[in-house]
């Protein structure tokens, strides 16, 4: 085995990501057989094989799983130094950050308190927005999407997995059988959702006593005893009981995206490693 070259592994990290061949090369801005030269070339530094190639994708193999998490440390790391060769000097200035409201109410606010400690000249613009923004129009810097985009120009990692369940309070369970529930869905702006479009299946004839486009409004009337309700793992559900039969098997992935130019920007960069940092799974 031989030492690796790093951009070898850079390449390895944005197959990884995009899972195809042509979406590495549109990230990386490359041709796709110059992924396919790369990841060759690391396979045969480190003897072992990284990817299985099919058709309509190269999957992980055990070893390019077990490489993966390295990897990414090392690029973490690798970005960690650049800002300190930058120096925190040039850590100033506004960076605004995208999200779906409910995320940016209820996931990245309550969190956010060391990495404004850490970046103490930035200005963070945070945003809760149920419009996607253009990134190439520089609408905003750094955005958390559940889509992955796919256009040109633009950096993409997945930074983390919404799982949804179905819930109520332990009084409204206690106080009637399943046949007599009624829902709290979501109105026309999010019926498109894979958790609503679940619950539209499973609640046959029972009705919506309430519908909302706003997640902390569903999750209130659920705590109030109004109704049963799909909600997402990052609410504090501390106070509901999880209905199990049926449970919710929806997950969505989470997205950080940036656009290629602007995430060279020292304060873009440092402010999407912080989130992607205390959005990681933890352990």
């Amino acid at each position: 085995m031989s030492q690796p070259d790093w951009d070898d592994l850079r390449y390895f990290l944005a197959l990884h990501d995009a899972g195809t061949l042509s979406a590495a090369a549109r990230t990386a801005g490359v041709e796709h057989t110059t992924v396919a030269r790369r990841i060759d070339a690391l396979e045969a530094a480190l003897g072992v094989r990284l990817f299985d190639r099919f058709p309509k994708g190269w999957s992980l193999t055990a070893a390019g799983k077990a490489l993966a998490p390295h990897v990414r440390k090392m690029e973490d790391g690798l970005h960690g130094v650049l800002r300190a060769a930058t120096g925190a000097a040039e850590l100033h200035g506004k960076v605004r950050v995208s999200a779906p409201p409910a995320l940016a109410a209820w996931l990245l606010a309550p969190r956010l308190r060391p990495a404004l400690h850490r970046l103490p000249g930035i200005e963070l613009d945070l945003r809760g927005e149920a419009r996607e923004t253009d990134l190439m129009r520089r609408e905003s810097d750094i955005a958390i999407r559940y889509n992955r985009p796919t256009a040109l120009g633009l950096a993409v990692r997945s930074v983390a997995t919404v799982h949804y369940r179905l819930c109520a309070s332990a009084g409204y369970l206690a106080s009637r059988g399943p046949e007599e529930w009624e829902f709290l869905g979501y109105d026309e702006q999010l019926q498109h959702t894979p958790q609503h479009q679940w619950l539209e299946k499973i609640r046959g004839e029972r009705r919506y006593c309430l519908r909302s486009n706003d997640l902390g409004a569903l999750y209130q009337a659920a705590l109030a005893g109004c109704g049963v309700a799909v909600l997402p793992d990052y609410l504090p559900l501390a106070g509901l009981l999880d209905v199990t039969a049926p449970a919710c098997p929806v997950k969505r992935k989470l997205w950080i995206v940036m656009h290629e130019d602007v995430r060279r920007a020292a304060p873009v960069r440092a402010v999407a490693d912080e989130i992607i940092a205390l959005l990681a799974p933890e352990g």
